[in-house]
């Protein structure tokens, strides 16, 4: 696999202890629970691991031998510019995952790369900025029996401009949708898939393309209810051992991506009406992994140290 890391790989000097940058931002700083967990596992690993954020100014990002992308959460509101970020500090270390990866996931359009591959995806409808939402609203409904219908960003993260409405509700749909239109945000439309009320979403964590562990998360977006203020919505995490057929989907959306194994990935599933598991979101970005309630830091850091191991060799 080829991707934009390789030159610099080639002209590094990683000799001596590893360093590495932990990315998070400013915004999340004492809200991600991977962090010292990763922090410990590194230290127990050999190498010396450091909390960062993105968009520090000040930081030369080319003193680091691997700078990984875990908690820069508020990428969202300024998606250029974190782009901008990826692509300098990739020409300066090997970045993970890598920059390639972060161009095509931080948009949720990459759900119609999946549906077309024949992966199970909550059904989706984009409304593009700049399009007039009410005729696309109505073909979502004349299409869907759902009772309610999420809004979201196709750019978006934790469950920030995110709600749901009831099916009739179309001025309530349309007052949400068409600011964040306006704003230059393209949107989603999807069918609120009820079991959620009471099975809650399955996360199911790949460590270096290989299933780890899982976790269920309680429902994100309460009836009537605003959009979050914060950084993400507040979550309901507790450990779930995920049936066969909920790892046999989450490893067909992993496949699909076209970026080669990925040094971690979470995919993010609902069940139907028919009981069958569907992808909600497929994160390779900046996901928590829930080290917390898996026994799996020293794993990743093994991985994330071996990629670093073999950019020398290249």
């Amino acid at each position: 696999m080829t991707d934009e890391t390789t030159p610099v790989a080639k002209t590094r000097n990683f000799a001596g202890t590893p360093r590495v940058a932990l990315v998070t931002c400013r915004a999340a700083r004492g809200l991600d629970e991977d962090l010292p967990l990763l922090l410990t596992a590194f230290e127990a690993g050999g190498a010396s691991a450091e909390i960062v954020d993105w968009d520090d100014d000040e930081v030369d990002w080319a003193r680091f031998d691997l700078a990984l992308l875990r908690s820069a959460w508020d990428y969202t509101e300024r998606l250029p510019q974190f782009l901008a970020w990826a692509e300098r500090t990739a020409a300066r270390t090997l970045l993970l995952n890598p920059l390639s990866v972060v161009r095509w996931n931080s948009d949720k359009h990459y759900l119609s790369h999946l549906s077309r591959a024949g992966v199970p995806v909550v059904p989706t409808t984009f409304v593009e900025s700049g399009v007039d939402p009410l005729p696309v609203l109505e073909e979502f409904l004349a299409h869907d029996s759902c009772r309610e219908v999420v809004v979201k960003p196709a750019v978006g993260a934790g469950s920030r401009d995110a709600r749901r409405h009831a099916r009739a509700d179309i001025d309530e749909t349309l007052a949400h949708l068409s600011p964040l239109l306006a704003s230059g945000r393209n949107m989603m439309l999807q069918p609120y898939l009820e079991s959620v009320d009471h099975e809650g979403e399955t996360a199911l964590i790949f460590i270096d393309g290989r299933f780890s562990h899982a976790i269920r998360k309680g429902p994100l977006l309460p009836a009537g209810a605003p959009s979050t203020a914060g950084l993400f919505a507040p979550e309901h995490i507790t450990p779930r051992v995920p049936g066969a057929d909920e790892v046999a989907v989450a490893e067909r959306a992993v496949a699909q991506v076209p970026h080669g194994k990925l040094l971690y990935a979470r995919v993010d599933l609902i069940r139907d009406d028919a009981g069958a598991p569907r992808v909600l979101e497929l994160e390779i970005t900046e996901p928590s992994l829930f080290f917390a309630y898996a026994d799996a830091a020293p794993h990743f850091v093994a991985a994330s140290l071996a990629r670093l191991a073999a950019s020398k060799k290249r």
